[in-house]
C-alpha cells in the first residue's frame, strides 16, 4: 500500500504589521522634532537674556538732548561688560537710571497685559526697549574727584584747570558761543559722575538737577553701561565717537584733601 506524500507545507506568510505600527515611528519623529524646536527656542531666549543682562542692551532715544550725536528715535546698543572690568572715561556716552527727580512722573496709561507680555518677551532678545523712558543718556564730563567749571573767558568748560574744546560734538543755541548758558563750579564726589547733553542748551542734565537729592551727580551704580553703536535707522548705523582726545590734556584729579 502506497502512501501519498503530502506536499511540503508553504511557510506561513509573515503577519502584516498593523496600521498603527506604521504610523507610530512617524508620530514619534514629530514629537522629537517639536521637542528639539522647543529646546532650541528656550536656549536662544536664555542666551539672549544673559546677553541683555550682562553684555549689551538696546535702548531708543526719546528726546533731542544728545543731538546731533543721537537723534530722537535712534536705537542704540549699550555695552554693559566693559565698565565692569575697566572704568569710564571722560567723553563716554552713558545710559543711566534716573538718580531721582531728573525725569517727570510717568503719565503713560497702563497697557493691556498681553501687550506688556509681548514687549517683555521681545526685550529679552533685544527687539524692544520698554524701559528706555526710565533712563537717560548723556556724555561724561567729570569723573570722581574732577573739578569742573564753566565757563572761562572763551566760553569753555575747564576740567581740573584745563579748558576743553567741545566744538566737534556739542550743539549750541543760535547766537550762543558758551558751552553752557548757566555757570557751575563743582567737584565730583567719589563714586559719581558729572554728565552733560551734547545739545547743550536743550538738555536737562547735571547742571539743572543740583536741587535734587543727588545734587546733579550721577551715582556710578546707576549707570547701565556705555553706548557704542547706533543700530537704527539703517542710514545712521555706525559706531559712536566718544571724542576722548578732547580730554587728553586733562590731568588726573588730585586725591581729596591735597592742595597744590
Amino acid at each position: 500500500m502506497t502512501t501519498e506524500k503530502s506536499a511540503p507545507a508553504e511557510p506561513a506568510p509573515a503577519p502584516r504589521p498593523e496600521s498603527g505600527a506604521t504610523v507610530q515611528p512617524r508620530r514619534r519623529g514629530w514629537i522629537v522634532f517639536l521637542r528639539d524646536v522647543v529646546v532650541i527656542i528656550l536656549i536662544a531666549v536664555l542666551v539672549s537674556f544673559l546677553v541683555k543682562t550682562f553684555v549689551v542692551r538696546s535702548f531708543y532715544i526719546p528726546s533731542g538732548s544728545m543731538e546731533d550725536t543721537l537723534h530722537i528715535n535712534d536705537r542704540i546698543l549699550v555695552d554693559e561688560i566693559t565698565p565692569r572690568f575697566g572704568a569710564y572715561e571722560r567723553g563716554d556716552i552713558v545710559v543711566f537710571q534716573d538718580p531721582g527727580g531728573w525725569l517727570p512722573p510717568s503719565t503713560e496709561v497702563a497697557r493691556p497685559a498681553v501687550v506688556e507680555a509681548v514687549e517683555w518677551a521681545l526685550s529679552l532678545i533685544g527687539l524692544a526697549a520698554p524701559d528706555s523712558d526710565d533712563h537717560l543718556v548723556k556724555r561724561i564730563i567729570g569723573l570722581p574727584g574732577d573739578h569742573v567749571v564753566c565757563c572761562n573767558a572763551l566760553g569753555q568748560i575747564t576740567v581740573n584747570g584745563v579748558p576743553i574744546d567741545e566744538s566737534d560734538y556739542i550743539k549750541l543755541a543760535t547766537g550762543e558761543s558758551a558751552a553752557s548758558g548757566d555757570p557751575f563750579d563743582v567737584v565730583v564726589p567719589e563714586g559719581s559722575l558729572w554728565v552733560l547733553g551734547d545739545n547743550r542748551y536743550r538738555s536737562k542734565d547735571s547742571r539743572y538737577n543740583t536741587d535734587q537729592p543727588g545734587k546733579g551727580f550721577v551715582p556710578i551704580d546707576n549707570v547701565v553701561g556705555r553706548a557704542f553703536l547706533v543700530t537704527w535707522p539703517f542710514d545712521r548705523f555706525g559706531m559712536l565717537d566718544f571724542h576722548h582726545e578732547v580730554f587728553s590734556g586733562v590731568p588726573e584729579a588730585e586725591p581729596e584733601g591735597e592742595t597744590q
